[in-house]
């Protein structure tokens, strides 16, 4: 059940909130009051290190377009949302969100957490830009108010299963995924397109999030002699598998996704990490167009890593839209950021397909050496 107190709190940045009467309905809000927005993800739970990513990059958001005038001579209001990653939990979060008056949501962060929130949301009225949600289904599925700022998991996969293929033909690969949206997704894409090669894994398995001992798994992979796992997965669960593979004495490399993108990863793995490999779009740290906002991160002493400037990304297209139609009608504004692009951002310029998908996805892959990670050149 969901617990305001506990799961959601309240983060003013600018005018003061003022009072709101109760009511579903996130366009009821009134065109002199501030505007409410939200970000949603695992703010607690073994994937919070990703939650924080979206916390850092939506306050400083909503503070920077705050000092600049807010929009349409309005302050935003943030409301932070957690659900843990977990289906359940993400749809109380979202009905909470919308009975608040949230009109835009940039979240989930978790693809199970993020399709059942849609639909939520789609009957609402409140907008959601995903910073993170890589799932095909988020947005195949048609709703009208679904967009997000990454890419998705069959382009992921065929990057990370032409990879595969280049660099290790001949090899025994084991494909391991945790039964999620976006864990069996990604894994599954990644297997379509080694097998569009010609190159069969030697093992696809399922493994179970939020264990501490994947020891069975792995002495399976030792006996089928396996030279590469590839993990459909999260850092907490990666990192766990290729320590233990190497405590096993395995001769392994760890290849992954977006979900290894974090600091957290290393603290994990410890020196097993070595050599890691993973998908995520080319660093956003280095784009021209975050310079200044990194600066200011790195001011509070906060690494804008992963998903930071994704979700910062998100709040500057709501924002721009908004003054673009001149209205902040979620309805209306979906129309906007799908006919009225690009939009520049962080990220640099971003344009979304009628899907609400990002035009030019940019997956890259990238490596982990001596604790830090880094695109692999």
């Amino acid at each position: 059940m969901f617990k305001s107190p506990r799961l959601t709190r309240r983060l003013l940045l600018g005018a003061g909130a003022g009072t709101l009467a109760a009511g579903r309905g996130a366009f009821a809000q009134g065109a002199s009051g501030p505007i409410r927005i939200a970000t949603a993800g695992p703010m607690t739970g073994q994937y919070a290190a990703f939650g924080t990513q979206m916390r850092e990059g939506a306050t400083q958001a909503v503070t920077d377009i705050n000092a600049a005038g807010g929009v349409l001579g309005r302050q935003l209001v943030l409301e932070i949302g957690d659900d843990a990653c977990d289906p359940r939990q993400a749809v109380s979060v979202a009905n909470q969100l919308a009975s608040r008056r949230v009109q835009f949501v940039a979240g989930h962060f978790c693809s199970g957490s993020s399709i059942p929130a849609r639909d939520v949301y789609a009957e609402e009225g409140v907008l959601q830009i995903s910073p993170a949600s890589t799932n095909p289904r988020f947005t195949d599925e048609g709703k009208w108010n679904t967009f997000r700022t990454c890419g998705r998991d069959d382009q992921q996969g065929q990057v990370a299963g032409r990879y595969i293929l280049q660099n290790f033909a001949g090899k025994r690969v084991a494909i391991l995924h945790d039964n999620t949206a976006y864990g069996k997704g990604l894994a599954d894409e990644t297997k379509k397109a080694m097998n569009a090669g010609g190159m069969q894994e030697t093992m696809y398995a399922a493994y179970t999030p939020g264990e501490r001992d994947y020891t069975a798994i792995v002495s399976r992979m030792k006996a089928a002699n396996i030279d590469v796992i590839y993990l459909g997965g999260y850092h907490t669960e990666g990192g766990l598998i290729i320590r233990q593979a190497k405590e096993q004495g395995m001769n392994v490399t760890l290849i992954g996704g977006d979900a290894l993108v974090t600091n957290e990863f290393w603290q994990i793995s410890g020196a097993a990490g070595e050599g890691t490999l993973m998908t995520f779009s080319s660093d956003p740290r280095r784009r021209p167009t975050a310079a200044e906002v990194v600066q200011r991160f790195r001011a509070r002493n906060i690494d804008p890593e992963g998903y930071v400037l994704y979700t910062y990304a998100a709040i500057q297209i709501f924002a721009d839209a908004a003054k673009k139609a001149n209205s902040t009608d979620p309805r209306r504004l979906a129309q906007v950021i799908k006919s009225d692009g690009p939009w520049q951002t962080v990220l640099g310029p971003i344009s979304f397909d009628a899907k609400g998908d990002v035009t030019v996805p940019d997956y890259v892959f990238y490596v982990w050496r001596n604790g830090a990670y880094a695109e692999l050149s």
